[in-house]
């Protein structure tokens, strides 16, 4: 089906779009200082990944342990994004954003002071709750500040951008500070960061909450926080030790029985914590789903990259890091031009279109070689990062669009769990996949090179599927917005 006729819906989906209205000073800061806190959280997710090794060896952690540096993160920061996400459309966003980031900043110097791995884990898990707590209520704030529309199409590609900036110059900022000042470093320089944004956000931000007496659906908070925890955890831990092992198998089956439950919870509740309708609109439904894609498979991209680029070509920590540095920047002019795309073709249309430009150089990635590549990776990369960028933005506004304020906190509470649980479960689920594939080839006789040039082309290719396939489930749910929600 060709992208261009997918029907547009009025609003941000119209061609002949109205006059870009402009930002006022302060909704510039009040942006700023909302992306800021975004970028942070975004830096915490890749900011240690080269420096594990070290981390480890400084604290005394064991190779199967490092796995928890990044799992003690990863398990809060998704598990309770819904949870949050609710609560400050109940109680007050800005209050609770506020909180988050104190949180963070102070579990950031914990991480930065820690003196044997259970001071670091802490650290990492506090740091992880805050997290889940900022990114909810930094998108509800920013969804509620800027008018539906082009102003808010701004905000989100704006925001986009250095989300994903976060992640790629993590990577960088990663290896070039752990080899120059030490591990420590990376969790000091949030800390720092943290304190900027959190003296800035008070004079800058205002309340806003749900008019009425609210009421909190307690059995939904527990059955889906539950659910999210069982479910990350086990797809993190089999990353590491396969899907045989009964912890992993327990916690995912509870993971996906309380999930179940908490779909059952919500049809009766009377203030449900998810309202269903809601989920039942096509633009909710199907715009969380590219995200999730597009998140989880743009990592996975990342992941088995970094796999490549120092395994199989044996290039450094540092220099991998610059290729994902010009990464970042393709990412960032995508995410630019992003809100202009959409005013000029659509949510919709430029969010399939980012799906299939993701997905097509992500295929182009199978010409991969064993002694050359770099820079096949290279633009590969880069330009799917620009499809990326293109499905992230308009994901975000297709998700959000005609929704009242008091609802839009659930509403990007499920954009950004979305793009969290994305980012946790895509890297452990191709990770697994690659790496069966690897040892069976290395007990089949295979040298190391080529069988792990198999495994990571395993991956890339079923990456490539999965998005192509989202892509064209996208156009065809979304064609039919205009028959009901």
């Amino acid at each position: 089906m060709a992208i261009d006729s997918l029907p547009r819906t009025s609003g941000p989906d119209t061609s002949a779009a109205p006059a870009r209205p402009r930002m006022t000073t302060r909704a510039k800061l009040i942006l700023l200082v909302l992306c800021a806190a975004q970028f942070i959280v975004a830096l915490d997710f890749s900011i240690l990944n080269v420096a594990l090794p070290v981390l480890g060896d400084d604290l005394g952690m064991g190779q199967a342990d490092l796995q928890w540096a990044v799992t003690a993160f990863a398990l809060p920061s998704g598990g309770f994004l819904l949870f949050f996400g609710r609560i400050a459309d109940l109680y007050g966003r800005r209050k609770l954003f506020l909180t988050g980031l104190a949180l963070f900043t102070v579990a950031s110097v914990l991480a930065t002071l820690a003196w044997d791995p259970a001071s670091f884990l802490a650290g990492r898990a506090l740091q992880g709750l805050g997290a889940a707590v900022i990114v909810p209520t930094g998108m509800s704030l920013l969804t509620t500040t800027f008018a539906e529309g082009p102003q808010r199409e701004r905000a989100l590609g704006i925001s986009s951008t250095l989300m994903s900036l976060g992640f790629t110059i993590g990577m960088v900022l990663g290896g070039v500070m752990t080899d120059a000042l030490g591990w420590r470093s990376t969790m000091g320089l949030l800390a720092v960061a943290g304190v900027g944004v959190l003296l800035a956000a008070p004079g800058l931000l205002t309340e806003s909450r749900r008019e009425g007496r609210p009421r909190l659906d307690v059995p939904g908070a527990v059955t889906v926080t539950g659910g999210l925890l069982a479910l990350i955890y086990a797809l993190s831990t089999a990353a590491q030790r396969g899907f045989g092992g009964v912890d992993v198998l327990l916690t995912l089956i509870a993971g996906v029985v309380l999930l179940v439950a908490f779909v059952v919870v919500e049809s009766r509740a009377a203030e449900p914590l998810v309202s269903l309708p809601m989920l039942r609109r096509r633009t909710v439904a199907w715009g969380n789903l590219a995200g999730l894609t597009t998140f989880a498979m743009m990592t996975s991209v990342i992941f088995l990259l970094t796999l490549y680029l120092q395994e199989v070509l044996e290039l450094s920590a540092v220099r991998t890091g610059l290729v994902f540095g010009v990464l970042g920047v393709f990412a960032a002019l995508s995410g630019i031009a992003a809100p202009r795309i959409i005013a000029r073709f659509g949510s919709r249309t430029t969010l399939v279109a980012g799906l299939l430009v993701q997905a097509g150089f992500t295929a182009a990635l199978l010409g991969l070689g064993t002694t050359s590549g770099a820079w096949l990776a290279l633009v590969a990369a880069s330009l799917g990062s620009v499809g990326h960028l293109w499905a992230i933005v308009a994901y975000g506004v297709t998700a959000t669009s005609g929704l009242p304020d008091g609802e839009q906190g659930l509403a990007t509470g499920l954009v950004t769990s979305s793009q969290q649980v994305g980012i946790t479960v895509g890297i452990p689920l191709l990770s697994a996949l690659a790496s069966a594939h690897i040892a069976a080839r290395r007990e089949a006789g295979a040298d190391f090179a080529s069988a792990t040039l198999g495994g990571i082309k395993l991956g890339l290719g079923v990456d490539a599927a999965v998005v192509a396939a989202v892509a064209v489930l996208v156009a065809v749910g979304l064609r039919r917005t205009h028959a009901g929600r």
